[in-house]
């Protein structure tokens, strides 16, 4: 590739929710990158009326007039027809959604780079934000690799690291790694494309042997278990913050289980000995205080179903009506109903 057509490098992009929309705005405002089209899932009904929307990448698509194709598998012919007619030079992906066969991998004219959210080896999966928050890593950041058929597998051809804070979620995560997934894939570009022209172009190959997965989150894993250390749970609840929510229950009004889901807190002081986990230890300085394995939890918003997000006090004040004597919301006590 010469000089000219490094300064025109075209890309079809692969994409679809908010992180990958962050990654597509990135592309779109690098002057030497030319995003041919975009392909994104099919629109999905959501929400309680279950009305199709268009994903996060497709609206950004459409705000910039870029061409929109969104098959609904990859591996028909037509689909390949029309991916091999851009005849690109990359093709990008970030959290498509779906993986690219074999045959589609091998149409760019030069490579198909990913964009990860975490540092591979570690994390390869569906949800690697999140895992990184339930493993209570110190340290996360953006992986660009070469794809391969193997999921997350491919060698590795630039990485960034960021810290993570005790408060940050998945949300302030998400964002912060968003941000930066743009500024890499097009430094990224930027070295593949000059380190072919100076003949250093150069991938590093993952430790296979370290590689850990971050399957996709479901409802059921926002269940708190109290029996767990304090920051165990304070890890849990960062991680499902804000979806898929963490939650512990309480009766309701016909003494039914009622789902509270809650937001990230803090972790407050040391149990007394024989405190069992889950106890509701009460109000603490305004917070709700329940009880771990170890220390208290102390929770400032909550979210009852049917009502509006309240702070602790509100909660307690509106709901501690329902709280049976020696109250407990620990999974081993309560049987929750969604």
């Amino acid at each position: 590739m010469d000089q000219e057509q490094a300064r025109e490098a075209s890309i079809v992009f692969f994409g679809t929710p908010p992180f990958a929309a962050k990654i597509l705005e990135a592309l779109h405002h690098a002057a030497d990158l030319h995003v041919q089209a975009v392909v994104t899932q099919p629109d999905r009904p959501c929400g309680r009326g279950q009305v199709c929307k268009p994903s996060a990448a497709k609206e950004f698509a459409q705000s910039r007039g870029y061409q929109i194709l969104q098959p609904e598998s990859l591996k028909s012919e037509e689909s390949e027809i029309m991916l091999r007619s851009f005849q690109a030079d990359f093709f990008v992906v970030a959290a498509y959604g779906l993986l690219l066969p074999q045959k589609i991998l091998g149409m760019p004219r030069l490579d198909c780079l990913n964009v990860h959210a975490s540092l591979l080896p570690r994390h390869r999966g569906a949800s690697p934000i999140q895992a990184a928050l339930l493993c209570g890593d110190k340290t996360t950041g953006i992986t660009i690799m070469r794809m391969a058929a193997a999921l997350d597998a491919g060698p590795i051809l630039l990485q960034q690291a960021m810290a993570i804070g005790l408060q940050d979620t998945a949300k302030t995560l998400h964002d912060q790694l968003a941000d930066m997934g743009g500024r890499l894939i097009v430094d990224a570009l930027r070295k593949y494309l000059s380190g072919i022209l100076a003949g250093t172009l150069t991938f590093i190959e993952q430790d296979h042997a370290l590689a850990t997965y971050a399957p996709k989150l479901t409802k059921e894993q926002g269940l708190i278990d109290w029996n767990r250390p304090a920051c165990e749970v304070h890890n849990h609840l960062r991680a499902l913050h804000p979806w898929p929510g963490a939650y512990f229950s309480i009766p309701g009004p016909d003494s039914a289980p009622r789902k509270i889901i809650v937001h990230p807190g803090c972790i407050g002081d040391a149990v007394p000995q024989g405190t069992r986990p889950g106890s509701i230890l009460g109000l603490h300085a305004g917070q709700l205080a329940i009880a771990c394995h170890d220390r208290a939890y102390l929770l400032n918003r909550l979210h009852p179903p049917g009502a509006k997000p309240m702070d602790a006090q509100a909660f307690y004040c509106g709901y501690r009506r329902y709280f049976k004597a020696d109250a407990n919301v620990c999974p081993s006590f309560v049987d929750v109903k969604n």
